[in-house]
């Protein structure tokens, strides 16, 4: 007897369900628990779910499986009504609890946390940044931006023909001394502003990178703020904006471009608070040109947490899916058993190694991206400080600091973002003909995704600018002695492994390798020898030459830092009961993600001996699979992600992945539609008169004997 449920069936159907229930009430630790470490602590984690059921609740915000049917137009007009309703609560929140807000808006309709992103985020930031105090507070809180008031801006950086190489931006800003104006300029197509999100609608003012020109002599790249529409939201003199189109993704974002024709702005509407132009034309350049790009770091900050969101939501996409799933029948099938079911993707082995890591990753990244938001609040707060009370020795100390966290910040947002984007694609495929559909979520979230690894400019050129200073600290070390300090100082091991200890071994066994902090220490050497042996060349070539060893040096960098902070936080983690199964994922982590994927270079530099290698694919990863997989729904559960959150038909809580996905496509493609707008064409081609018919029968045998007599 089959029993009626969601629907009427009148045999026994797939009961998916069932199976994602029972793992669960079989699970070994609270996911509650857990979301307190992956959130940072107990309070952030309540603070995280009261934003989501707000937002949820919320008949605007609320964001279904309708989503994947917007079009372009339709996306844009919701973004902005979005926006408006969102600014509401922004009216009440602090920064903190408004960035967490902005974060988890990030999972579920990126491209309305991108278009207020841009303006509290970047414009401000840039603000910040590079503005005095006074300009900060006249132009985020007098002219209340910060509260999404008054004016809109939006980061006037990247150019047509120069995308991320600041420094060769060609907006020019020309000093009128006789006027006590600077003169913007876009001297021909090439230096457009170009990929501005908010310009083509939202924006009234405009944070413009241009070259400072003095008496005709160019100081570099600058920053200054150009108002690009009046209070009617009418176009400035001057200034040409328009939409740059369709894109991969995030179409809510009106990204556009901008023109200027000789834009008159004061002197005053320059940012100076390292780099000060007086009355008389006197320039005061800064300590430390990257100063300037410190207004990046924040969106770093954010794209290391929307890596860690967004890995979480693909790899409970693709287990939820993976457990409910039956497909062929495996090994631990009886073949004689007629009647038995078929296996769960799950239990396939390869299938454990495809999605597992990325679930790992999802709770390793989550470690890394509250520390460096932390390091970075913390940074720029110190150099403030010391630029309000005057002190050089205290600039100086925050400068070393910045270059830290360069390094830092830009390995993990290239590595992260790389991560993510990597997890969707796999994930998707993982979950087969379903991941393709869009109700599934993989789709848009690859679409809207993968801006993150462009942004800033192609991750690979991003990695080798973090790699370079890595690779001239190792030559300042050999050289000179050099002592390098924060997240790099393992580099003064340098001689310890180079030279003749070039060839000591870290990691001998599978028994090396089930220990996460010598796999932390073999990543520090694999820098070290990669960074030598790149040095070489570079003593004899220039550094165009070692471009892909710098990249990898990056990755390597990134991940170093990530594992390290993740096993520091387990460690002074308060529930021990949850402690073996973090371990667990950090020994996954660093067998497929770093290991695995860097093998060759541990094995080129004897970082790990041929037999570690060996054992890692034969022993160590599959036993951990194994071990990891009982849990895999708590471990899903405790990122704590809502249906809304999640917006996948086959990613639901409740596991019912057939019922949820059928029902969601009828309900946006009902089946009363079932003769469509365009039917005319088919019926006219399918009920076509026959070619006789339609030569009129001129060409006929009756006509031919007609015809011929």
């Amino acid at each position: 007897m089959v029993f009626t449920t969601n629907t009427v069936s009148i045999s026994q159907g797939p009961d998916p369900r069932s199976l994602i229930q029972k793992e669960r009430a079989e699970s070994k630790f609270n996911p509650q628990k857990m979301q307190y470490f992956l959130e940072g602590s107990k309070e952030r984690a309540e603070l995280i779910k009261q934003l989501l059921q707000q937002m949820e609740r919320d008949p605007i915000l609320f964001t279904d499986g309708s989503y994947y049917d917007f079009t372009k137009d339709q996306l844009r007009a919701l973004t902005a009504t979005k926006i408006n309703r969102i600014s509401r609560y922004l009216e009440g929140d602090s920064i903190d609890v408004f960035n967490r807000r902005l974060s988890l808006l990030g999972v579920f309709d990126p491209a309305v946390s991108t278009r207020i992103g841009v303006n509290l985020g970047l414009f401000i930031s840039c603000i910040r940044g590079n503005g005095t105090y006074e300009q900060l507070k006249y132009w985020a809180l007098d002219k209340e931006t910060a509260t999404i008031k008054g004016i809109y801006g939006c980061f006037g950086m990247t150019e047509l023909a120069h995308g991320s190489n600041i420094m060769g931006l060609e907006t020019t800003a020309t000093f009128d001394k006789a006027n006590d104006e600077f003169i913007i300029n876009t001297p021909h197509i090439g230096a457009t502003k170009w990929w501005i999100g908010g310009a083509a609608h939202s924006s009234t003012h405009c944070t413009v990178y241009a070259r400072l020109i003095v008496d005709e002599e160019d100081y570099g790249v600058k920053t200054f703020v150009v108002p690009l529409r009046d209070s009617n939201h009418d176009l400035m003199p001057g200034v040409t904006v328009g939409d740059i189109g369709a894109k991969m993704g995030r179409d809510g974002i009106d990204n556009g471009w901008i023109q200027f024709s000789s834009v008159r702005i004061p002197r005053f509407f320059m940012l100076q608070k390292f780099c000060k132009v007086s009355r008389d034309g006197e320039v005061i350049l800064p300590p430390l040109e990257q100063l300037s790009y410190s207004a990046l770091l924040g969106g770093r900050v954010m794209m290391v947490l929307d890596s860690y969101r967004m890995l979480a939501r693909m790899s409970t996409i693709a287990l939820r899916y993976a457990i409910g799933r039956r497909q062929f029948k495996g090994d631990n099938v009886d073949p004689d058993d007629e009647e038995a079911l078929e296996t769960q993707l799950l239990d396939y082995p390869l299938h454990q190694k495809r999605l597992l890591p990325y679930m790992a990753a999802a709770y390793v990244v989550s470690a890394g991206a509250l520390k460096v938001e932390r390091t970075i609040e913390e940074t720029l707060a110190e150099l403030d400080d010391a630029v309000d009370e005057d002190d050089d020795a205290g600039i100086m100390k925050a400068i070393d600091a910045m270059k830290s966290l360069f390094i830092d910040s830009g390995s993990l947002k290239s590595t992260c973002t790389w991560l993510a984007a990597e997890s969707i694609d796999q994930c998707r495929q993982a979950c087969g003909g379903h991941g393709y559909s869009a109700y599934n979520g993989f789709g848009k979230a690859y679409n809207d995704w993968v801006v993150q690894c462009t942004w800033e400019g192609d991750n690979n050129v991003l990695g080798i600018s973090i790699g370079k200073p890595i690779v001239k600290h190792v030559i300042a070390i050999e050289d000179d002695g050099k002592v390098v300090k924060g997240s790099s100082d393992f580099l003064n091991q340098l001689k310890d492994y180079t030279g003749s200890n070039g060839s000591k071994v870290i990691l001998n066994n599978a028994s090396d390798i089930s220990d996460v902090k010598k796999i932390i220490h073999a990543i520090e050497i694999a820098i070290i020898r990669l960074s030598y042996e790149a040095g070489k060349t570079v003593r004899k070539e220039s550094f165009d030459y070692v471009g892909a060893e710098l990249v990898n040096i990056t990755k390597l960098k990134a991940h170093h830092y990530l594992l390290s902070e993740y096993v520091r936080r387990v460690d002074e983690f308060d529930d021990s009961e949850l402690k073996p199964y973090l371990y667990k994922l950090a020994q996954l982590y660093g067998a497929t993600m770093v290991l695995d994927k860097f093998a060759g270079i541990f094995l080129t530099f004897n970082v790990a001996s041929t037999g570690a290698i060996t054992d890692l694919a034969k022993i160590n990863i599959p036993q951990l699979c194994k071990e990891i997989r009982p849990n895999v729904v708590a471990y899903t559960d405790s990122f704590q992600q809502s249906d809304m959150m999640i917006n996948a038909a086959i990613g639901k809580y409740d596991g019912d992945i057939y019922e949820n996905y059928f029902g969601l496509v009828k309900q946006q493609n009902p089946p009363k539609d079932h003769k469509a707008p365009y039917s005319a064409a088919l019926e006219a081609m399918l009920n076509r008169p026959s070619l006789e018919q339609r030569e009129r029968f001129e060409k006929t045998l009756e006509a031919g004997e007609i015809l011929s007599k």
